[in-house]
């Protein structure tokens, strides 16, 4: 059995991992992107924001009196760089990046909604008040996505279509 508190303490664990694993995804799509402007914009702007998340997140653990499990963390970054590669390897990357994109969003905000709940019955109101302020950022930038997906999906289908330009990326 575990503790309110002790299942917090998890979680939290678990959202510094993941938002490593967006950090390293984020970078790796932004560096990749090279024809879709707006779409390089609000993932660069999404890094900021993922940052400072993590900073957050750290804050939590610290004034919790834990601290970010290396293996989680790692097992994040591994993922994030299997789907970076594997995406390089599409030829509509965009697309699915994308895709992927607006997937792990929607995961951050299951994880932070959790979140939220848990610490409220934790009675842990700074660990609230933390992953309040990072909810609408992870609603914000999947609507941003949603909304943008048939513009990203046009622009791709009108590259790939022309043999003088590049769609992939």
């Amino acid at each position: 059995m575990a503790t309110p508190q002790e299942n917090l303490l998890d979680w939290l664990r678990d959202a510094h991992a993941m938002e490593q694993q967006a950090e390293k995804m984020l970078k790796a799509q932004s560096a990749r992107l090279e024809h879709y402007p707006k779409l390089k914009a609000r993932i660069d702007q999404h890094v900021e924001e993922t940052l400072g998340q993590q900073q957050l997140i750290d804050g939590c653990l610290e004034r919790l009196g834990g601290s970010a499990s290396t293996i989680k963390d790692m097992t994040g970054k591994l993922m994030a760089f299997g789907q970076a590669v594997g995406g390089s390897l599409m030829s509509d990357e965009v697309v699915k990046g994308a895709m992927a994109g607006y997937v792990f969003e929607n995961v951050e905000i299951a994880t932070y909604t959790v979140l939220i709940a848990a610490a409220k019955a934790a009675g842990d109101k700074q660990t609230q008040a933390a992953c309040e302020k990072i909810l609408p950022q992870e609603k914000a930038m999947a609507k941003w996505i949603l909304d943008h997906l048939p513009e990203i999906t046009e622009a791709f289908l009108a590259r790939s279509e022309d043999p003088e330009l590049e769609a992939k990326k």
